[in-house]
Order: C-alpha cells, then sequence, then structure tokens
C-alpha cells in the first residue's frame, strides 16, 4: 500500500449542508427555516427551556427534599462478606477495594453485623456496629477504629 493509495472508510467522509445556494440545493430560498416567524429570523433565537411565554416545565414541577453537599458517604460492610479473607488478614480499606466489596467514592467504612464470620481477622474500619465488634472478636479477631 502507497500513500496515494489511502482513502477514509466508506461512510465516513460527509460533505457540508450547504444552504441558501439556490433552489436547485434543495435548501434554497428560506433554507429549511419555513415562513416568517421568531425561527426563522437571524439572532439568538429563543433560551433553553422557553415555551412560548407558558410557563416552563422546570418551572411548573413542585421542588421537593434536600441535597446536603455536606453529607458523607458511608459505605456499610457485613460481617459475613469478611469471610472472603484468610485466616490471620488484615482487613483494612485498601483490601476491601482489592476484593472489591467496595468501590472508591466513598468518606467511611462501617462494618455491621449481619452474617456470621468463622475467620480469624485484624479488621480496621471507620466504624464498626456493637453486634459487628461481639461478633468479631467473638471468633478469635481484633477491631481497630481508624
Amino acid at each position: 500500500m502507497k500513500l496515494h493509495e489511502l482513502s477514509p472508510a466508506e461512510g465516513s467522509k460527509k460533505s457540508v449542508k450547504r444552504i441558501g445556494r439556490g433552489h436547485g440545493s434543495g435548501w434554497g430560498k428560506t433554507s429549511g427555516k419555513g415562513h416568517k416567524g421568531q425561527k426563522a429570523r437571524s439572532g439568538k433565537g429563543m433560551r433553553v427551556g422557553f415555551e412560548g411565554g407558558q410557563m416552563p416545565l422546570q418551572r411548573r414541577i413542585p421542588k421537593r427534599g434536600f441535597n446536603n453537599i455536606f453529607a458523607k458517604k458511608v459505605v456499610a460492610v457485613n460481617v459475613g462478606t469478611l469471610n472472603k479473607f484468610e485466616d490471620g488478614a488484615v482487613v483494612d480499606i485498601a483490601a476491601l477495594t482489592e476484593k472489591g466489596i467496595v468501590k472508591n467514592s466513598f468518606d467511611s467504612v462501617k462494618i455491621l453485623s449481619n452474617g456470621t464470620i468463622t475467620k480469624k481477622l485484624t479488621v480496621k474500619a471507620s466504624a464498626f456496629s456493637e453486634g459487628a465488634k461481639a461478633k468479631i472478636e467473638a471468633a478469635g479477631g481484633k477491631i481497630e477504629v481508624i
């Protein structure tokens, strides 16, 4: 293959629509804008969401609730899911993300008591429920609040 033999893929190149270039082109006279009216004129046109003076949808819908921009996202991890780790392992946030138990977008991790734990683990997390503490320590593990 030589440089002069190269050509773009079939259908990837499309010629620009040249409006206002005579009636033979199909886009002459009114150039696809119809007859008169606000949308036929040159200039800005209408803003996004404008409904011709009717009360726009974004103002007709009632506002509800409150979005706290300072809220902390706490990820809950059940004690039962910690059985994925080997006996004697140190379970921290890095280990939880590596195993795919938690995703990256969070502020803290709390361990909850749902399920049973059979392995002796050292668990490091932001918070623990009372039941989770009891279950981890009953299995011979340790907890550390970070």
